[in-house]
């Protein structure tokens, strides 16, 4: 018979497990479950981690006796001196009868900014654990509270002492800082919070007014509860024509949630005419908004009435239009540097031109020169230069439309802006919008096409039917050329362009081109 065990697994695998243990000190709280997992199965260790070849023949007999003696409906087939036998044998291997339960990856779940709680430390573990006890022991206080204030509210007699329940300023003072720990150990335990007004003292006198759903609505919009809890509040003070700070904080946060909804930023302008609040403070949070949500209508026509109602509010705004423009100038700036073709920008800055009488400002006309020399395709800043020179009312017929002819017009200005337009097209021949912008001065001037006939043609070899001689630098003036000699009385001219435009120089809108053609060719009879 082989010698017996007497001290276990081997005391070569011991030492090296002692050392590997001492080694490798747990970093996170999984690891260290594992580590008390391993700690009650040194054998199991050995086989999962190297296979059952790794075992000595005795310690190969110790874990095949503690596998059947952890499944007790086979010790139960044994004979009662097998059964001896066997325990008799794990005693002398003196290995753990009992194991600790298996590590699972999902056991420790993830808090609430996502991360696996298994990666924390056991020192985070530990705080984390602590945090989540202290915050159930607050929230059963608060709802002791709230039961007694509900208890107060109703007159409700103490059975015992037949006293009327009260709560004091004492009271609601401790429920308050309660909650503001509450609050700091929700964020603590990695939660956003949320808006929960139901449990803020400052809003118990609020009877919230929730969201109704049509009977038998076929999709009921699933809202967040927050966002849901907030809605419910802001109907409730809407309805009483509450205008307060709390009211102002509560369309914070619900544009914060929402910035879309157009009927918190009317409230909330409505509350700020209410409180007079300096408008100069609402464009500073405005700014920060803007920032966040660069294509929200809302946030714009909210400025606009900010501006609108900074002429008309006397005293400390004491207004300063040239402070104001420049204010706004570099605040616009700043959005275009982030999108320079937004539209509700341009479209603000066009609302501010005619506000603040910007028409000759030097931040207007510099910037658009800028933006033009640095991107001559911003066709946003080409029609904004046309609109601060065309629609000056000082210098131009108040009222006209763009399209309108108007002879009031000063010809340097008119010279001016077709060489300009000249030179940005020589820039880039086939960029469209220079193009449009010179066709736009010459109708404002009354000028014919015609009048830069020249300049077009040079963008363009001499007309001719030998397809393998055109040389064209751009397809718009091509398109220019089609109006020119239409209206010169040289249609046939005008048919072969568009029928080159739409066979080579521009195939893409072959179907618009064929329509022109068709409008400009005698109807058969």
């Amino acid at each position: 018979m082989p010698a017996k065990n007497k001290g276990g697994v081997s005391k070569a695998k011991e030492t090296e497990a002692k050392q590997q243990v001492s080694a490798q000190q747990p970093q996170t709280v999984r690891e260290l479950e594992w580590q008390r997992y391993w700690s009650t199965n040194p054998l199991h260790e050995i086989v999962e981690k190297q296979g059952l070849a790794k075992l000595s023949p005795t310690d190969k007999r110790a874990y095949l006796n503690l596998e059947l003696a952890r499944s007790p409906g086979q010790i139960d087939k044994l004979s009662k001196k097998g059964q001896r036998e066997l325990w008799k044998q794990l005693s002398e291997a003196n290995i753990p009868l009992r194991s600790a339960p298996r590590p699972r990856d999902d056991q420790w779940g993830h808090d609430n900014a996502g991360r696996d709680i298994g990666d924390y430390t056991p020192e985070e573990y530990a705080a984390y654990e602590q945090k989540k006890s202290r915050l159930s022991e607050l929230r059963l206080d608060s709802a002791f509270f709230k039961r007694d204030r509900e208890r107060a509210y109703w007159k409700t007699k103490n059975e015992v002492t037949g006293e009327v329940y009260t709560i004091t300023e004492d009271d609601i003072r401790a429920e308050k800082a309660r909650r503001q720990e509450m609050a700091s150990l929700y964020r603590g335990l990695g939660n956003k919070i949320h808006s929960s007004y139901e449990n803020d003292p400052e809003w118990d006198d609020v009877v919230p007014i929730p969201q109704e759903e049509p009977e038998g609505a076929l999709s009921a919009i699933a809202y967040e509860e927050d966002y849901a809890e907030a809605m419910a509040y802001l109907r409730a003070v809407m309805a009483a024509k509450e205008y307060s700070l709390r009211c102002l904080q509560l369309t914070e946060t619900i544009i914060d949630m929402n910035p879309a909804h157009y009927t918190v930023w009317l409230y909330r302008f409505d509350i700020i005419k209410a409180l007079k609040i300096p408008i100069r403070d609402e464009l500073e949070w405005l700014n920060d908004v803007s920032f966040q949500h660069l294509k929200n209508y809302q946030i714009w026509h909210h400025r606009q009435q900010l501006i609108d109602l900074l002429h008309l509010t006397p005293g400390e705004n004491k207004f300063n239009k040239r402070e104001l423009a420049r204010d706004e100038h570099n605040f616009i700036m700043q959005m275009l540097s982030k999108d320079t073709k937004n539209y509700h920008v341009w479209s603000y800055r066009q609302y501010l031109v005619r506000k603040l009488d910007l028409w000759t400002s030097d931040d207007e006309i510099s910037c658009i020169d800028l933006m033009l020399s640095q991107d001559v395709r911003n066709n946003s800043a080409w029609s904004h230069r046309f609109f601060i020179i065309f629609s000056n009312p000082d210098l131009t017929t108040f009222g006209a439309l763009a399209t309108d002819p108007d002879s009031i017009i000063n010809e340097s200005i008119i010279d001016r802006e077709i060489k300009y337009a000249q030179k940005m097209i020589e820039i880039a021949p086939q960029n469209q919008s220079p193009w449009n912008y010179l066709r736009g001065v010459l109708v404002k001037a009354g000028l014919p096409l015609g009048h830069v006939r020249d300049f077009a043609e040079s963008f363009c070899s001499p007309l001719v039917k030998l397809d393998e001689q055109e040389e064209v630098r751009s397809s718009h003036a091509l398109d220019f050329l089609v109006d020119i000699y239409n209206d010169a009385d040289e249609k046939e001219k005008s048919i072969y362009l568009l029928r080159r435009l739409s066979e080579k120089w521009d195939p893409i809108r072959k179907g618009y081109w064929t329509y022109r053609q068709r409008m400009l060719q005698p109807q058969q009879s």
